[in-house]
């Protein structure tokens, strides 16, 4: 073999070995009655079976030792001084090898100082094992914005996405490192056809401004705008089989709280919803009025357009021109309800609108339905008022049965805090939605099954190889959602894209000027 081969494979051997570390599990130690105390919280929760390591971590603890076991494949034995980092490969494989089994993790600490219990210094803890359920795949690749907690003005954020299968984050597209008033702008409402990131958009504020069409590794810039619409598209949703999106138009306002336990309130004093077809540069309203309609999405087979909508009655009788302060003054006393309304996609024409979750009786308020890629479940989030769930530390989890119309919270899932924005895997067996149970503050992506029964299991936060990640990063993520694939498109073309180009304007094509309400079947929610 050549010398130098020779040297070079030595070289491998020497930094392996170096890199690699063995662990043995303490041969004295004093068993305690609870679980390890660890951080984020991993502990009993069902996982899938291409995550990346839940590395996690002890505060204050001078020494670990942790034995991941499952039902089959060799153990796996992992250690370090306050926190682990799992190695991935025999991760992996412990994980492939108990689909659908349980992994049993035993976890020993070593405080020098005793830590909080009275025993001697350096003493070993053993303490009680807690499982790991192993599950289907997840999708492998989840987008999200991150952002600075502002309220009015925003600085560098962008678009990123992460490979779940291990913890490498791309950049989508980021505005500017470095403020630059002529320059800055915002990126928002990144959205996939059918898990796919072939077809994707996302839409671009202030400077700049306009809907980003991404097609593979193409993108150009479109201008939903028009004086017969309330303002350019904003939430949007692809149509799963024409190469149409469904945008709700919002004019929307911010309210500050001086005395709340709220920060903030994001309010529509006028919102409606589009239709654009991306092939014809076309826009036509859906529906438009003094009702509220937002939040727009597909069912999996195209037939049905599901959405949120409040039907505040002073609104109907006031000036456009009052409505801002109308709805300011009374915030917290618009509900918003779950419709649907049929699409016919042979003749393009919508039906009317039909009642699917009457959150208003009950006093309570619906925002981001979202349909299971099997057609049975609407998950969304609930809470006491409003569409800016986000915001609201009375936001929850539901989801509607469409089978049986039973309506209920995902209890296990959801916190005392905020749990909103959401998406499902594409099969079904997942969904990621934003929380803020870890402090308060910011939103942190959590994964939760979603069983063949239809209820959620226990939550997860997103893992990071280095476990103090989220408590460091002093960013949002907002908007996650999950794709099979990972983006084509490079973030130098979207940069030529958003700034060398005006865009083209859409052609307004009329459609609905008003649908008078025709809803039926209503489905109040259940008691809890």
């Amino acid at each position: 073999m050549d010398r130098k081969i020779l040297y070079i494979l030595f070289l491998w051997l020497l930094t392996l070995s170096a890199c690699t570390r063995s662990y043995d599990v303490p041969s004295h130690y004093v068993e305690v009655s609870e679980q390890a105390p660890i951080y984020p919280d991993y502990r009993d929760v069902c996982v899938p079976c291409n995550i990346a390591p839940l590395n996690f971590m002890i505060k204050g603890a001078d020494g670990i030792v942790v034995v991941f076991e499952g039902e089959a494949g060799v153990p796996l034995c992992t250690g370090g001084t306050d926190r682990i980092d799992v190695d991935s490969v025999a991760w992996r494989d412990l994980l492939t090898a108990n689909v659908g089994k349980d992994i049993r993790v035993t976890t020993y600490a070593r405080f020098d100082d005793g830590g909080d219990s009275a025993l001697p210094s350096g003493s070993w803890v053993r303490y009680v094992s807690h499982s790991l359920s192993v599950a289907e795949p997840i999708d492998a690749f989840l987008s999200y914005r991150l952002i600075e907690p502002g309220y009015e003005l925003y600085r560098q954020l962008g678009l990123y996405q992460r490979n779940l299968e291990n913890f490498v984050q791309t950049t989508i597209y980021e505005n500017n490192r470095q403020y630059e008033n002529d320059n800055n702008h915002c990126v928002n409402c990144h959205n996939y056809k059918n898990y796919d990131t072939e077809d994707m958009l996302f839409h671009v504020r202030a400077n700049h401004g306009g809907t980003i069409f991404i097609k593979g590794d193409k993108a150009r810039k479109v201008q939903i705008k028009n004086p017969n619409i309330l303002a350019a598209g904003v939430y949007p949703s692809w149509h799963p089989k024409k190469n149409l999106v469904a945008f709700s138009t919002n004019k929307t306002g911010q309210v500050f709280h001086l005395y709340h336990s709220e920060k903030i309130e994001v309010i529509d004093e006028a919102s409606d919803l589009l239709l654009y077809d991306v092939d014809k540069n076309e826009v036509q309203n859906i529906i438009t009025g003094k009702d509220l309609e937002t939040f727009p999405c597909w069912n999996p087979d195209g037939d049905a357009l599901y959405y949120c909508s409040a039907r505040f009655l002073p609104l109907h009788s006031t000036p456009d021109s009052l409505a801002s302060k109308l709805i300011s003054e009374n915030y917290d006393s618009i509900y918003y309800d779950l419709k649907r309304i049929a699409f016919d996609q042979v003749s393009g024409k919508f039906g009317k609108p039909e009642m699917v979750v009457e959150a208003s009786s009950a006093h309570r308020s619906v925002s981001v339905p979202r349909v299971s890629p099997d057609g049975r479940y609407v998950l969304f989030t609930l809470g006491d008022y409003g569409q800016f769930h986000i915001w609201h530390k009375s936001s929850d989890l539901w989801v509607k049965d469409l089978q049986t119309d039973s309506i209920y919270a995902l209890t296990e899932a959801n916190s005392d805090d905020v749990d909103s924005y959401h998406t499902w895997s594409s099969n079904g067996r997942w969904i990621v939605f934003s929380s803020r149970r870890m402090d308060g503050n910011y939103t942190r992506p959590f994964i939760a099954y979603f069983d063949k029964a239809g209820r959620a299991h226990k939550a997860f936060c997103l893992p990071q190889r280095d476990p103090e990640h989220n408590v460091l990063l002093l960013r949002s993520y907002n908007v996650p959602e999950l794709t099979r694939n990972a983006v084509k498109v490079d973030a130098a073309t979207l940069r030529e894209c958003i700034y060398e180009s005006a865009g083209d304007t859409a052609v307004f094509t009329g459609g609905i000027k008003r649908i008078v309400d025709g809803s039926t079947g209503a489905s109040p929610l259940a008691p809890q």
